[in-house]
């Protein structure tokens, strides 16, 4: 490329800069003179942005710009002046020179739409001839080759990314990269992503690294008492032998001894004030660098609106409707990468809003309200979250229609459907699919919508809810994290290892007691909330060793995903923690139940729980039956311990063999003649496994079971069935009475026992 190409080359991309945000100033001053057309300084804005615009095209040679600005300056100078009074259909008009310029701006632009540029220049021409009062029928515009609107995202392919520079703001009527200036009158430069994620993630280990300062500097101190001491005991033995003749030689020994000793801990002393002062001084640098790398990456909500408002106006316009979207919150700081991944959603629900929500005029008038429709959009910080209430004044959901809809897509029987709840009713609007409208438009009835909106906002580890009031609108209510690049987590320990749980998942933290553990359904559960919540050991999930620990109670984490709730049992709590988001290595692929990783304060490794998979693995032990049972009190003395084992059967040679075979393997075994002796033995001995049948005389296994799940200190025992009756109707009335285990004697052979043993209690030794 020639020097000539190349000054050409950049020219056109400060042109295009410059397009891009006086268009953005158009397109706002323009929605503002539709509500009032006299508006003097929103008239002022538009006209300088117009004729910057078409000094910036004929600097770079950029002929159809030139034109389409030019007619644009022409009209809205006429409005100044008062000899034009903007209409609508000069609104439209010019929204559609801004969509023009913009198109003009692209490389190749201005050839592409050479002849849209020739038709527009003549239907502004014509529009400015029809004098002040704008009278006369409305022209038709020129369709332009691109749409208007933006498209509707159709899923996470679709979705509209943000730029991944940050946007450029220039100052009015210059082209110059040197002026480029925020509200607040600072600089903008370019800066790469993949230049800031650095910066941040180097920040993020110097701020470890000065972290692992203090157990140096403690450790000083400590040597610092002790030489403290020594000197001390030092002076003490001098002191004793004062009392005996030393000879000269130990006299000056002992005195080069003290004076060593004293100026060492001088020394000492020193250095490890000079230290404590140069790892406080570190560390306050690191947090003002991290904090300052973070901040680089923040960006106002604002970012994300370019061109909604816009979008809202028109698409309310081709419906035949009147809707206003109010902004509120603009200037919340919020983590670039966050504001990438929400421009979908939220288009998704704006187009919801104006499409399903917002009656036609003459509809509101009816209703008593105004013709013009209002969505109004708040942004806010909560708690470390980035918080967004989209709601509307429309009409609300037609509860009845959708408990209709919901029966027709046979996805609930009429029955049961006409008992739902309207929260309930309104979650059958987020599945994937479904749609209130009977036909396919350009904006609505493909089924594809909040399905997409919801799995777009989990994908931000966020959440969002729907409300309504019929007849006076609806409001979504979206959580999603400020910043993906740090999580506040709480960390644990499972099987000597770091993790950090998400808070934004976290319920609650307890300790449980072992009597708080009880069987229901022959799963673990404990009492939360006036709920029986599951209880699973975070060793099985993350496939980690469980440790043998003594503590007297149980650490629990209570997650919950929607309406998925459950117990996760850790080893310690280490603590609530900031962390800094380390993304995996893309060879590791992804790793079950494992988001990504994080560096702790002493520059350990932690890695962050994807709760939501972690839910998923849950389910699927719980469908496999594979899940593993959590000891239900702690050892209490170091030694091991065989496990005790009761035996309760009418028949000799059952009651032997099974007694035999659990000998043989380890265990300690008690047996009982029928339910009434095992009941008797159960209540005066401890065991850690029932092993019954059904058949037997004065009570039977499952009057044992039942009465053993009444009782509080033996309901959380786990129960083995075995019997002759091998039937599913048999088997089943033997797992509702509180049966964790059916084994048929008909299939039973050695290794089918004591598997099922194993499976229940784990191995012979405690």
């Amino acid at each position: 490329m020639t020097p000539d190409q190349m000054r050409d080359a950049s020219l056109l991309e400060l042109f295009s800069l410059e397009a891009e945000a006086q268009t953005q100033v158009l397109s706002a001053g323009l929605l503002a003179l539709e509500r009032n057309p006299t508006q003097a300084d929103q008239l002022e804005a538009c006209m300088r942005a117009a004729h910057s615009l078409k000094g910036a095209a004929r600097i770079v040679g950029v002929d159809a710009g030139v034109s389409v600005a030019h007619v644009m300056e022409d009209c809205l100078v006429s409005a100044q002046e008062g000899r034009l009074y903007l209409r609508p259909e000069h609104i439209d008009a010019l929204l559609q020179g801004t969509d023009l310029l913009m198109r003009i701006a692209t490389p190749g632009g201005a050839e592409i739409v050479a002849l849209d540029v020739q038709a527009y220049v003549v239907l502004m021409e014509r529009l400015l001839a029809q004098g002040p009062a704008g009278a006369g029928t409305p022209l038709p515009l020129p369709e332009p080759e691109a749409p208007l609107l933006p498209p509707e995202p159709q899923g996470e392919a679709d979705a509209l990314p943000l730029a991944l520079e940050p946007s450029l703001e220039f100052t009015p009527g210059t082209a110059r990269p040197g002026k480029r200036m925020t509200e607040g009158g600072e600089r903008v430069l370019r800066v790469t992503a993949e230049r800031l994620n650095s910066l941040l993630d180097l920040s993020s280990k110097s701020l470890v690294e000065t972290q692992r300062l203090k157990p140096y500097l403690t450790a000083l101190q400590r040597l610092k008492r002790i030489q403290s001491n020594s000197l001390a005991a030092l002076e003490n033995l001098n002191l004793h032998l004062k009392e005996h003749a030393l000879s000269l030689e130990a006299q000056e020994a002992l005195g080069d001894a003290r004076r060593l000793l004293a100026e060492s801990q001088q020394l000492l002393g020193e250095k490890t004030a000079e230290l404590d002062e140069f790892g406080w001084q570190a560390s306050q640098r690191a947090q003002v660098l991290y904090d300052t790398a973070l901040a680089c990456r923040m960006r106002p909500f604002a970012d994300v609106l370019s061109g909604q408002v816009r979008m809202v106006r028109d698409l309310g316009r081709s419906l035949g409707k009147q809707v206003r979207l109010e902004i509120e919150g603009e200037k919340t700081q919020v983590d670039r990468d966050v504001l990438e991944k929400l421009e979908a959603p939220l288009t998704h629900l704006l187009r919801n809003a104006v499409d399903h929500g917002i009656e036609l005029p003459e509809q509101r008038l009816l209703a008593g309200k105004a013709a013009e429709g209002v969505i109004r959009l708040r942004a806010s910080h909560q708690a470390g979250l980035l918080v967004l209430e989209l709601s509307d004044d429309g009409n609300g959901v037609d509860l009845e229609r959708l408990r209709q809809s919901i029966v027709e897509r046979q996805l609930s029987p009429a029955q049961t459907a006409a008992q739902l709840s309207e929260e309930e009713l309104l979650t059958f609007l987020f599945l994937p699919g479904f749609s209130l409208r009977d036909k396919v438009t350009e904006v609505s009835g493909r089924g594809v919508g909040l399905d997409a909106v919801q799995h777009m906002v989990r994908q931000l580890r966020g959440s969002v809810v729907l409300e309504q009031a019929t007849g006076r609108g609806s409001r979504f209510h979206l959580e999603v994290p400020l910043t993906l690049s740090v999580v506040r987590s709480l960390v644990v320990t499972v099987g000597d290892e770091a993790y950090a749980f998400p808070l934004a998942h976290i319920e609650r933290m307890c300790d449980l007691e072992p009597e708080d553990i009880v069987q229901v359904e022959g799963r673990q559960h404990f009492w939360h909330e006036g709920r029986h919540v599951g209880l699973v050991a975070a060793s099985q999930l993350l496939q980690r060793p469980a440790t043998q620990d003594s503590a007297p109670t149980l650490k629990v984490v209570v997650i919950r995903e929607r309406d998925a709730v459950y117990g996760i049992a850790v080893e310690r709590f280490i603590g609530e923690r900031t962390l800094v988001v380390l993304p995996l290595d893309d060879r590791l692929g992804k790793i079950q139940d494992i988001s990504a990783g994080a560096l702790l304060d002493d520059g350990s490794v932690a890695l962050i729980v994807d709760v939501e998979d972690m839910l998923r693995s849950v389910d699927k032990l719980l469908n496999t039956g594979r899940l593993e049972r959590i000891a239900r009190h702690h050892q209490q003395h170091a030694q091991a311990v065989r496990k005790r084992i009761l035996v309760v059967d009418d028949s000799l040679t059952v009651r032997e063999l099974q007694r035999k075979l659990l000998i043989n393997r380890g265990y300690d075994v008690a047996v009982a003649v029928d339910g009434m002796d095992g009941w008797n033995a159960l209540r005066s001995e401890s065991f850690d496994l029932l092993i019954t049948d059904i058949d037997m005389p004065r009570m039977d296994g499952i009057e044992l079971v039942t009465l053993l799940r009444r009782d509080n200190r033996l309901q959380s025992l786990p129960v083995m069935v075995v019997s002759y009756k091998d039937r599913e109707e048999d088997r089943r009335r033997g797992l509702d009475a509180g049966a964790d285990y059916y084994l048929a004697k008909a299939s039973f052979h050695d290794d089918a026992l004591l598997d099922a043993v194993v499976e229940l209690i784990g191995g012979a030794r405690a």
